[in-house]
């Protein structure tokens, strides 16, 4: 490549002096070609020379590459080498720690084998041993069977009859010194904090019904309430869902519903209209229409003075309404408002004798029966504490409120002390004398069934509910029932009334066993 160089440089450098002696005179032509050439072939032999010496240095370059190379090679090849070396000498060291690790497992086979034959020697004596202990066993049991005249399987069923019987009259003596023992000691506290909050609440008796008497001044309103062909009264019955009955009674209309709302409305309106004199359909549409307006309006008031009242703050307005729905709820007769603030305060002021905070007890016993107030007939089939719940989350109460309200019938597992506090409250508010009246039916339901349970013991003669279902007198066969064991029996009943049954406060058990002696003097 450095050849072509500088022959394209002499070949330029003949070119220009070629081109430069065209521009000279004619007479120096000769001259300045002679000249050129000369210079030319000065410069050939320049690059001859140039070139063999940048060729000379070139070959001494790319030796000196090839030994810088070849050492490299060299030390690369030698640190191989090694460590081939190391590898072989592990691999030496591996094997010879094998070999010696295989003659110990070796010989711990060799052990392993002897203690196996010990093993097998001492299993061999040791089932002779049992066969002859089995041997005279059953030798041992068959005079005894001879002897007592009865087999061994009767002779274990006899055995584990009597442990049974005694194992269970003192399981019963325990548990009832146990629970004796208990009452003494944590009844007085209990009794003592809740006569002492009960003695400090002074409530309202209230019992509704499901129909509502409206008061007329003369029997000739009545016409005009009915109107031509009916229609007045079809209006207000269709506009109200309240059914209408105008009889015979003097001076009366009844007014029957189930839902107390709803009867309300009724009675404001059919008051409104006989007042105003104007009663015709359209007129009652438009009557029906404010009343509702006004009994929502009430509603709210009448929960936010309820709230006032107990001290209760922030709580939601969907919430507040739900109070004042309760004012034309019942249960049982017992006017569910005046039930729940009186729980309200029965759980303030045991809270406070137990040393918790009030105001979230009194919330929780004023929330507790929310549930019993559903918006819509879906909400119905949902038990009312695990509605009333769902809607105390939804409007953001706190978990201990929520779950007291849940747990008062023990639908859900109580986590907060608030919740029995709740539970207790509830109770008494609803067990209290007069507090409640239950249907006919129900009412002699619970004291058949609380009858059947006695007579499902044995040795029972008799059996009465008595004190409206608040105490079973129970009358036993002496003969067949002893003295302990009507206690026990007393004991058994009340555990079976109270796993079996509902009822409102306590029951208690009295089991009777007399004793006679007769004799004739003839």
């Amino acid at each position: 490549m450095d050849y072509t160089m500088i022959l394209i440089a002499g070949i330029v450098g003949l070119a220009i002096g070629f081109t430069i002696a065209k521009f000279l005179e004619k007479g120096k032509a000769s001259k300045t070609i002679a000249n050129a050439k000369k210079e030319a072939q000065q410069l050939l032999k320049e690059a001859k020379i140039d070139g063999e010496s940048i060729k000379k240095d070139k070959i001494l370059q790319a030796k000196e590459k090839f030994l810088e190379l070849k050492s490299e090679h060299e030390k690369v090849i030698i640190g191989k080498d090694r460590k081939i070396s190391e590898a072989e000498k592990r691999t030496r060291d591996k094997e010879s720690q094998i070999s010696s690790e295989l003659a110990k497992g070796k010989k711990l086979n060799t052990d392993l084998e002897q203690k196996l034959k010990e093993v097998e020697h001492r299993r061999e004596f040791f089932e002779k041993k049992q066969s002859e202990v089995e041997k005279l066993h059953n030798s041992q049991v068959q005079q005894l069977e001879v002897i007592s005249g009865l087999s061994a399987d009767d002779a274990k069923t006899e055995l584990i009859e009597s442990l049974r019987e005694t194992a269970k009259s003192d399981a019963m003596g325990y548990i009832q010194t146990t629970v004796e023992e208990a009452k003494l000691t944590a009844q007085q506290e209990a009794r003592k904090i809740v006569i002492n909050t009960i003695q400090r609440i002074g409530t309202e008796e209230a019992v509704e019904n499901c129909v509502s008497v409206f008061n007329i001044e003369s029997d000739d309103v009545k016409g005009r309430i009915i109107g031509r062909e009916g229609r007045n009264i079809r209006a207000l019955e269709a506009a109200t869902g309240v059914e209408i009955i105008v009889d015979d009674t003097p001076e009366a209309i009844i007014l029957s519903c189930f839902d107390s709302v709803r009867r309300e409305v009724a009675r404001l309106s059919l008051h409104k209209l006989v007042t105003d004199g104007r009663i015709h359909p359209a007129r009652i549409e438009e009557i029906v229409k404010k009343t509702e307006k006004q009994i929502e309006a009430e509603i709210i008031d009448i929960g936010k003075r309820t709230i006032i009242d107990l001290g209760i703050h922030g709580l939601h307005p969907e919430l507040i309404k739900a109070v004042g729905r309760m004012k034309y709820r019942s249960s049982y007769g017992q006017n569910l408002l005046q039930h729940s603030r009186e729980v309200a305060k029965l759980c303030g002021v045991m809270a406070s004798e137990l040393g918790l905070n009030p105001k979230v007890a009194k919330r929780a016993g004023l929330l507790h029966d929310i549930g019993k107030v559903p918006n819509t007939e879906a909400e119905v089939e949902t038990p009312h504490a695990i509605l009333g719940m769902q809607w105390a989350e939804k409007y953001g109460e706190k978990p201990d409120v929520c779950n007291a309200i849940g747990a008062h019938h023990d639908e859900i597992e109580m986590k907060t002390l608030i919740s029995p506090i709740v539970q207790v409250c509830d109770a008494i508010s609803g067990a209290r004398p007069g507090a409640r009246r239950q249907v006919l039916d129900s009412y002699i339901q619970r004291l058949k069934d609380l009858e059947e349970i006695a007579f499902g013991f044995g040795g029972v003669q008799k059996a009465y509910a008595i004190q409206a279902g608040r105490e079973l007198r129970v009358i036993v066969e002496s003969e067949k029932v002893s003295d302990e064991k009507a206690s026990q029996l007393s004991f058994e009943i009340s555990q079976k009334i109270q796993t079996d049954m509902t009822y409102p406060g306590q029951v208690k058990v009295t089991v009777i066993r007399e004793t006679r002696a007769v004799n004739v003097a003839k």
